[in-house]
């Protein structure tokens, strides 16, 4: 079996939530629950990646570990792969797992399913995503949607992400969930390749490594997990992990 390695981006500056990692959840840190329920997938260790002492200090204190990484990054890929040379320079993980430092209540299981696909040798990067049950999710247009091919039972060729209400006509529509697992190679790959006409248009970042080539797959799970990007988000998430102390 590839060895697997969990990294977890966070940083300090939110525009709509400042400070957010450090945001009190039932007396833990949002990102120490975070990197609790990546501990608790079981798919290899866990390292909050991050350019915050703050950040470091708060891990460490909870017996977790995290590395700094440069304050410049333009995104969390950037930042993982950073990361990952830093705590894996040998090489030995096959598998970089990226767990958004903002998904709280993610289920350790869907972090596991994430990389799934990722068994078939012909895909480099494999991802989330749930079937849209909300009405207005179809035409909103902060849902980003994966328009894929079922090449498998739960399990989608993802062909283009978009913001717009696609594909059109009778069938479900499908809500991407931003946690993504590379090969080593497809990452090294991705971090090296420059902003695509796509990805600048959509504001998918996604989109850059679809037009390229490369292959991304998608594992269906059955619901959405909570991401915090809001006071109200916050709010919801202490009484999601308060009612399932």
């Amino acid at each position: 079996m590839a060895q697997s390695l969990i990294l977890i981006p966070a940083r300090m500056a939110s525009q709509r939530l400042p400070g957010k990692p450090l945001a009190d959840i039932e007396g833990l840190p949002m990102i120490v629950h975070v990197l609790r329920r990546a501990e608790a997938a079981g798919i290899g260790p866990a390292v909050v990646a991050t350019d915050s002492p703050a950040i470091v200090a708060c891990i460490e204190a909870a017996g977790g570990r995290a590395v700094m990484t440069s304050p410049d990054h333009a995104s969390g890929s950037d930042r993982i792969f950073e990361a990952l040379n830093s705590v894996d320079p040998g090489g030995k993980a096959e598998i970089v797992v990226n767990v958004q430092g903002d998904l709280p209540t993610i289920a350790p299981g869907d972090i596991a399913a994430a990389s799934a696909p990722l068994a078939d040798p012909a895909v480099d990067i494999a991802t989330l995503a749930a079937e849209i049950t909300e009405p207005r999710e179809r035409t909103d247009p902060n849902i980003v949607k994966v328009i894929g091919s079922l090449v498998a039972p739960g399990r989608l060729r993802a062909l283009y992400f978009t913001r717009a209400t696609a594909p059109s006509g009778e069938g479900p529509l499908y809500h991407h969930i931003g946690l993504y697992a590379y090969r080593r190679a497809a990452l090294a790959r991705f971090v090296a390749l420059p902003p695509s006409a796509l990805e600048t248009r959509e504001k998918l970042e996604q989109l850059r490594a679809l037009e390229a080539g490369m292959r991304i797959d998608v594992t269906l799970i059955s619901g959405v997990p909570l991401g915090v990007d809001t006071p109200q988000d916050l709010a919801r998430a202490r009484e999601l992990i308060a009612a399932n102390r």
